[in-house]
């Protein structure tokens, strides 16, 4: 198979899956007094201490959770109850473990929200920002914008907004789920006072990720239990995942600068392949300012689903830019947001590389892809009423 959806979720690395299995054979609670349970703290306090050298943190500035959802979650929600203050600002372009966040704090805790809107690249103005913070900022509790965006690979501005929002007193969140271990990450340097990673995406585990949290960033828990992790998130830590994730995350970082080389000249090559060999297909995100191994296209006159499901027939397997909600495709938010018309949005496919590609992935997506977009735009073009 020809694996072209690495920002969904990407192989473990190696040493990752080594790390997992040598840890899980060993028994003990990390919340425990006994000797196995003092044994299960100090790996995962070492995991804490790893990645925060790697990504610009202190030791203390890593909360543990089960995966970016969470994270973003724990951020929005908490910061915002932590705050009281009934105004929040998101970019229109958001994951929706944000976005959802942001609707569900709208719709019951009475929430005023503004939209962060995007030009045509996908990319956040700060002055567009600059303006919501000197109109409202005494009553804005948090602003997020991630660091980079899942769908098109557009990288934000974030170290020029996380400035705007401090100098406001404002704290700033930014998901990096795609962005770390891709593209240079450092949470001190960025000035966000909040950050969110996930191991999948990076060669982790799946069930383990982090909110770097600021030590004077108010957060108020949304679980509750025995306390763990500045008690800001209970929940037993799962020692294993989370030595597996530190492991990733090293490993990652460490081979950050070589891996984007590579991946930014396999993704240049599919992109000017695909181009060329597919008439009206369109480019999405920002030319030159995307994450190294992203590739998002739109393919007018198909359904981005139906074309999916081809190349799947054809072992190559990647994602659509869109939502499916009871078996409806529903247009892509993030394409929506960037001026694209609905029927654009829904033809969309994304081909994101990782570490394990290789020139064979392109070489089989694009013996493919031209009578897959055939196929489809036919049957569309049959499905249009006449």
């Amino acid at each position: 198979m020809a694996y072209l959806d690495h920002a969904a979720t990407t192989p473990m690395l190696a040493e990752a899956l080594d790390a997992y299995v040598d840890t899980a054979r060993k028994v003990g609670n990390p919340s425990s007094l006994h000797a196995a349970g003092r044994d299960a703290r100090r790996l995962v306090e070492e995991s804490r201490e790893r990645i925060a050298a790697v990504l610009g943190a202190r030791p203390s500035e890593v909360i543990f959770t089960s995966g970016g959802t969470e994270s973003d979650n724990l951020a929005v929600k908490g910061i915002f109850w932590a705050r009281e203050r009934p105004r929040l600002i998101a970019s229109a372009v958001e994951h929706h473990a944000v976005m959802d966040s942001v609707a569900w704090l709208a719709a019951h805790q009475r929430a005023t929200v503004h939209w962060l809107g995007v030009d045509h690249r996908g990319r956040v103005d700060p002055d567009a920002l600059a303006e919501i913070v000197d109109e409202h900022g005494d009553e804005i509790a948090m602003i997020s914008v991630q660091w980079a965006n899942n769908e098109v690979g557009t990288l934000q501005p974030v170290p020029e907004l996380s400035a705007l929002a401090a100098r406001a007193g404002i704290p700033l969140h930014t998901d990096a789920v795609q962005a770390a271990g891709a593209v240079p990450v450092d949470f001190a340097a960025s000035g966000a006072a909040a950050l969110t990673i996930s191991g999948h995406k990076l060669g982790g585990p799946v069930g383990v990720g982090a909110l770097l949290l600021g030590r004077d960033v108010p957060c108020t828990p949304v679980l509750h239990g025995g306390g763990q992790e500045r008690d800001v998130r209970s929940g037993t830590l799962d020692a294993p995942g989370m030595v597996a994730f530190a492991v990733a995350v090293e490993v990652a970082v460490k081979n950050q600068q070589e891996s984007a080389t590579r991946l930014a000249v396999l993704r240049d090559d599919l992109i000017a392949r695909v181009l060329d060999a597919v008439p009206g297909a369109v480019l999405n995100g920002d030319p030159a300012d995307r994450l190294p191994g992203n590739a998002h296209f739109s393919f007018p006159g198909c359904e981005g689903d139906a074309l999916l499901m081809l190349l799947d027939a054809q072992d190559v397997a990647c994602s659509t830019g869109s939502a499916c909600s009871a078996g409806v495709a529903e247009p892509s938010h993030v394409l929506l947001a960037m001026g694209a018309d609905d029927d654009n949005a829904r033809s969309s496919l994304r081909f994101t590389l990782g570490h394990d590609s290789t020139d064979t992935d392109v070489e089989a997506l694009l013996a493919a892809l031209p009578g897959a977009v055939e196929r489809a735009r036919r049957a569309a073009a049959w499905k249009t009423p006449r």
